[in-house]
């Protein structure tokens, strides 16, 4: 694999042959390479944050009960003091305060507000890969604004004189690949001539929006940080049925919320169709082996490494539809084809549905028609989980709350596992039960039908409903593909969240010498008991996001 820094391409007039690219440039595959951990974890001083707007505050502030997954933390006097000041707008600083912070953000119960002070766009090395699209070119490098320097991979281009005329037009700097590798290898051959200590990385589809590195540069004030990602929206200069569902339900905008990325949480994933780093959380950059879900598979490296991913969507980066109907199919069997991959290199990270023994339950006694036993299922789960919450107030109507929550979750993901991967078992049950055929139009069709109430497209539902199906469809075939290929059925399994747990007593107030420190992050442990480290919201299936998308689905 060779690459070559030069200000015309190979085949000009010049007859110029690509020369030996540097050691590593694009050449190492990093599939076990080692992550360094982060230096240090302490937040600045000046460093805000503010409380995720769901979490919910009980017990007159003993408790916060919140997050993806859903966690159930207690808070000492002094903890209980600094949560207080932020929840009424007070400034809360100093040692303890901090601690309070980096424990909520570590545990998705706070959002950061760095403030000034963070590294400025001088710090940044832009990189482009790109292949065949000289004009979605020229427009991204118009829309990058500034930053220390823009370095266009040239992924073996079939005529690659016209990625040198749009890079030529912005003064960016054109690394040229002999041997087309993909999206991983070209961004690896870009990131070794990358001599900044962050990098940004920006498909040759996309449009960043004016100002759009500020945000998530002021997230590296907070050192534990590695990746921050903006919102990737679709282009609203796009028309047609197909682009209007795509601004809709587009697997690359993960939508207005922000929060940290952890695998099987509300946000599992963030694309690399843009997004912003710490050089040295990188390590050795994408896994070239992987044609998609490269992404995926980095973003949670990083995340294993033990440094916090953000994702901001304040800072938004436009991305450019399929106008064909055939590409957009063939996208998104694309994105199928990496769950199996995925599976093997990041295990148990992947199932089509994580579900409680209670919410299986359920579901079951539901399909079989036998609804008063389902509920008293969904009742005795509601009543065993309300004695072991560590509440001195509205237990039962909490328990009650995320019981009923998890299994209407549990409901959503059963749902896309048949659209996105067992309807083959689905339509063969079908033929044979009429309950089977019920639930299974059940599947097909309330799905596209909540999400069409929610989201409200510029779209008749009919059409909505259709390419919902279709993109389903579509990735599933992907995705049988993958799994046969790969000879795995990881992808296809469920995994059942089984927890065991003692009885909890009533959360108290922490006085002299109780608690470990200034707060006490137990998620839903007992409050007497610090340290054991099970929830106690079990019963929650830990939903991986607002949608029913896989995170392997994403790519460019």
């Amino acid at each position: 694999m060779t690459a070559r820094v030069a200000s015309r391409p190979p085949g000009t007039a010049a007859g110029l042959r690509p020369a030996r690219a540097p050691a590593g440039a694009g050449t190492v595959s990093p599939a076990g390479a080692r992550i360094a951990p982060p230096a240090s974890r302490e937040l600045p001083p000046g460093f805000r944050v503010v409380l995720d707007p769901p979490a919910r505050v009980r017990d007159a502030g003993c408790v916060l009960i919140g997050g993806s997954p859903l966690r159930l933390v207690t808070l000492s006097p002094r903890a209980q003091a600094v949560v207080a000041a932020w929840r009424h707008g007070r400034r809360a600083d100093g040692p303890a305060a901090r601690s309070v912070a980096r424990a909520l953000l570590d545990a998705g119960l706070a959002h950061p507000r760095p403030g000034p002070g963070g590294p400025s766009p001088e710090d940044v090395t832009i990189i482009v890969p790109v292949r065949d699209r000289p004009g979605s070119l020229a427009r991204c490098l118009a829309a990058l604004g500034p930053c220390r320097q823009v370095i266009v991979v040239d992924d073996a281009s079939a005529r690659p004189e016209l990625t040198a005329q749009a890079a030529r037009a912005t003064g960016a700097r054109v690394v040229y690949r002999a041997v087309n590798g993909g999206p991983a290898a070209a961004r690896n051959t870009g990131l070794a001539h990358c001599r900044t200590p962050y990098v940004a990385f920006a498909d040759s589809d996309c449009r960043p929006e004016p100002g759009w590195l500020t945000p998530l540069l002021a997230h590296f004030r907070d050192p534990a940080v590695g990746v921050a990602a903006p919102r990737v929206a679709a282009d609203t200069g796009c028309g047609g049925w197909l682009a209007r569902y795509e601004r809709a339900r587009s697997p690359l905008d993960l939508g207005a919320r922000e929060g940290p990325v952890v695998p099987r949480s509300r946000i599992a994933y963030v694309p690399s169709a843009a997004l912003v780093a710490r050089r040295e959380a990188l390590g050795s950059g994408f896994a070239e082996e992987l044609r998609t879900g490269e992404d995926v598979d980095l973003i949670w490296r990083v995340y294993t490494a033990g440094w916090q991913v953000r994702y901001e969507p304040a800072a938004v980066v436009r991305h450019e539809q399929r106008g064909r109907l055939a590409d957009w199919a063939r996208q998104r069997r694309g994105y199928g084809t990496s769950a199996a991959p995925l599976a093997r290199r990041h295990p148990g990270q992947l199932p089509p549905a994580v579900l409680s023994p209670w919410s299986l339950a359920a579901w079951l006694l539901i399909l079989r028609g036998r609804w008063i036993p389902a509920a008293g299922v969904t009742a005795a789960a509601a009543a065993l989980l309300a004695r072991r919450l560590p509440l001195r107030q509205r237990r039962a109507a909490e328990s009650a709350r995320m019981v009923l929550t998890g299994t209407a979750l549990a409901g959503g993901q059963l749902a896309s596992a048949v659209t996105r991967g067992w309807w083959p078992f689905a339509l063969a049950a079908a033929a044979c039960s009429r309950r089977a055929r019920v639930a299974a139009t059940a599947a097909f069709v309330l799905p596209p039908a909540v999400e069409y109430l929610r989201r409200r497209p510029a779209l008749d539902p009919f059409r909505f409903t259709a390419a919902y199906l279709a993109d389903d469809l579509a990735y599933s075939a992907g995705l049988w593909s993958g799994c046969i290929r790969g000879r795995t059925a990881a992808p296809l399994l469920p995994r059942l969240a089984v927890t065991r747990q003692r009885p909890a007593r009533p959360a108290r107030a922490a006085g002299p010498g109780r608690g470990p420190g200034p707060w006490s992050l137990r998620p839903g442990t007992n409050a007497g008991a610090a340290g054991s480290g099970r929830s106690v919201a079990s019963e929650i299936p830990s939903h991986r996001s607002e949608t029913t998308r896989q995170p392997h689905e994403m790519g460019s």
